[in-house]
């Protein structure tokens, strides 16, 4: 095996490090001209995040921008992110030649009514979405369940808002229960994380929580809508 040169204050200059048998290669490498380069923290993080890996915490590096995101766009995804949203994208434009149709049915707990789902709705809305929302559109004396047989039928894209809320009335199979069975049986499903985890949903409901979807413990509401106004625009 080879022996370093200079084993205890290590090299003093880089061509030092090059020409011993056991250094050369370790702390650097050559550029184009021959000359010698390190590697600086600062161009290793560069190196992680233009190639869509870990970061230094384990969680996933936002570095990627999926095929529907504008020229202009500047909002970044995980590659995570990227392949579970591709399915339900896809649902998207496949529907896009019924131009009557809501982007969004958004599917909530009645606890959540004015407050987080008014502002994930108030959010949507404010980007050109058209959202499907049970406090504006089930009017006085319509049937529940039949106004929302019908904004599922009328719904390009599901979205369910998971919260402490939802999770305790999930297993209760009411409402909510009905609409994440219909939004289920295709790839028109995008779930919320929000104050919540998705090992907490995955013990109330194993199917829903195999989904993968988006997370405001990552990043802020705002910028949750600003990733599903994407995902639906054509």
């Amino acid at each position: 095996m080879a022996r370093c040169t200079a084993p205890v204050r290590g090299h003093s200059s880089a061509s030092a490090a090059d020409n011993c048998p056991a250094c050369r290669g370790r702390y650097g490498r050559y550029s184009s001209g021959g000359g010698y380069r390190s590697y600086s923290p600062s161009s290793y993080s560069s190196s992680l995040t233009s190639g869509g890996g870990q970061s230094s915490g384990g969680g996933s590096v936002r570095s990627s921008k999926p095929r529907w995101s504008g020229a202009g766009s500047s909002i970044l995804y995980t590659p995570e992110e990227v392949r579970s949203l591709t399915p339900v994208r896809n649902s998207v434009e496949n529907l896009a030649n019924q131009p009557d149709l809501r982007d969004v049915f958004l599917c909530h707990a009645w606890d959540d009514r004015k407050g987080a789902a008014k502002e994930l709705h108030d959010l949507l809305e404010s980007r050109g979405v058209s959202v499907w929302f049970s406090e504006k559109d089930v009017g006085l004396g319509v049937p529940l369940l039949r106004a929302i047989d019908k904004g599922l039928a009328n719904s390009r894209v599901g979205i369910v808002l998971v919260t402490p809320a939802l999770l305790r009335r999930l297993p209760a199979e009411g409402i909510a229960d009905k609409e994440l069975s219909a939004l289920l049986a295709g790839d028109r499903l995008v779930p919320i994380v929000h104050e919540t985890t998705y090992e907490a949903l995955r013990e109330v409901s194993p199917l829903l929580g195999s989904r993968s979807g988006l997370n405001t413990a990552e990043e802020p509401m705002a910028d949750v809508a600003a990733k599903l106004a994407e995902l639906v625009a054509l």
